[in-house]
């Protein structure tokens, strides 16, 4: 697999066992929710040229309590990378199970999509 394209989609793919990759993005999430599992942007706002999470300028905090009322059976919030993992305690005091994974952005490549997979996997359990 070409380590200069984004994981997210291959790792969620393995994981549900369906071809998200293939989807088009409008039918991605629906089947990632018939899955139990959801996308949600810790940054409700941000400024950044480019795509590195490093560019990032003015980062202001998505809204967690209507995260909590949208998603009252939402146990488990797993974090796409370091940065978004800052806000991992956040999440644990509210006694969500948290689990800070590996980044499957291209910037990060020091592991195969394989390693990163089995970290991924957490999230079943």
């Amino acid at each position: 697999m070409n380590q200069n394209i984004n994981l997210l989609w291959p790792i969620l793919s393995a994981l549900t066992g369906e071809p998200l990759a293939d989807l088009p993005y409008a039918e991605r999430l629906p089947r990632l929710l018939a899955h139990g599992f959801g996308l949600w942007d810790v940054l409700g706002a941000c400024e950044r040229e480019g795509s590195l999470d490093s560019a990032i300028r003015k980062p202001a905090a998505n809204d967690f309590a209507r995260l909590r009322e949208l998603c009252p059976l939402l146990h488990t919030v797993g974090f796409n990378g370091q940065t978004s993992g800052k806000f991992a305690p956040q999440f644990a005091a509210e006694g969500y199970r948290t689990l800070v994974l590996p980044s499957t952005s291209p910037a990060h490549a020091s592991l195969t999509l394989a390693q990163k997979l089995e970290h991924w996997k957490l999230l079943l359990g």
